[in-house]
């Protein structure tokens, strides 16, 4: 069972949602404005994923989003009735997980929830078992922190996702569509060379060591590349 937020200021959508995440085990918690979702994520509610309405009171969805991913890498999935690709592009650099249109059947909102909740549920096994050591950078999983020779390096979340995947798997090439499944979602709608710039911007945040290390693979991908 997962306890999952639901923030719409429609009613109808939220007894369609709660009705269903209920039936599948799950305990929503229902509110109806940004700043009741912010406040719920600034208690000490556990909240294991957030459903955001784009179009909210108060606060919109973006930037409830974009609050929440300064300080949480809880799974969010964002629900909108706007269609434009400038507004799942919008949501995924705010930080979500996910983007659902409305009308949207529930069925498919159920699967992209558990899907969401396994993905996270993998990741936090992951960060809380491993600290990965590289030519004098640490990846400490568990904290969530990156240094180089000792010197804390402060990461995004994506930039963060990219290293790591690609430091699990040193030597093997990530082609940009993989890392954009991995870390954006399957369904991400933007411009590809969006992984070029976060990957330009993670090598130039780790100096030396990124350029020693993150190697592009022209007309593949990306690796990590080992002495």
């Amino acid at each position: 069972m997962a306890r999952i937020l639901v923030a719409d200021d429609e009613s109808k959508i939220r007894r369609i949602i709660c009705d269903f995440l209920r039936r599948d085990g799950h305990e929503p918690i229902e509110v109806t404005t940004g700043k009741e979702a912010i406040d719920v994520f600034n208690s000490d509610l556990k909240i294991d994923l957030y459903l955001i309405d784009v179009m909210l009171p108060e606060i919109n969805g973006w930037d409830v989003c974009r609050q929440i991913r300064r300080n949480s890498s809880v799974p969010i999935i964002i629900i909108t009735a706007r269609c434009a690709e400038f507004d799942e592009i919008t949501g995924f650099e705010a930080g979500a997980d996910d983007f659902i249109k409305k009308p949207f059947s529930p069925t498919v909102l159920m699967k992209r929830i558990d899907v969401a909740l396994r993905r996270a549920k993998t990741e936090h096994t992951n960060a809380s078992s491993k600290i990965v050591s590289l030519d004098g950078l640490t990846m400490n999983n568990e904290a969530h922190e990156v240094t180089v020779n000792n010197t804390v390096i402060p990461l995004t979340l994506k930039e963060y996702k990219i290293l790591q995947k690609l430091i699990t798997s040193k030597s093997r090439v990530y082609t940009r569509e993989q890392l954009i499944d991995d870390i954006w979602g399957y369904d991400y709608v933007g411009d590809a060379r969006n992984v070029d710039s976060h990957v330009a911007r993670l090598r130039s945040k780790l100096g030396d060591w990124g350029e020693a290390h993150i190697k592009t693979v022209y007309g593949v991908g990306y690796k990590i590349e080992v002495d």
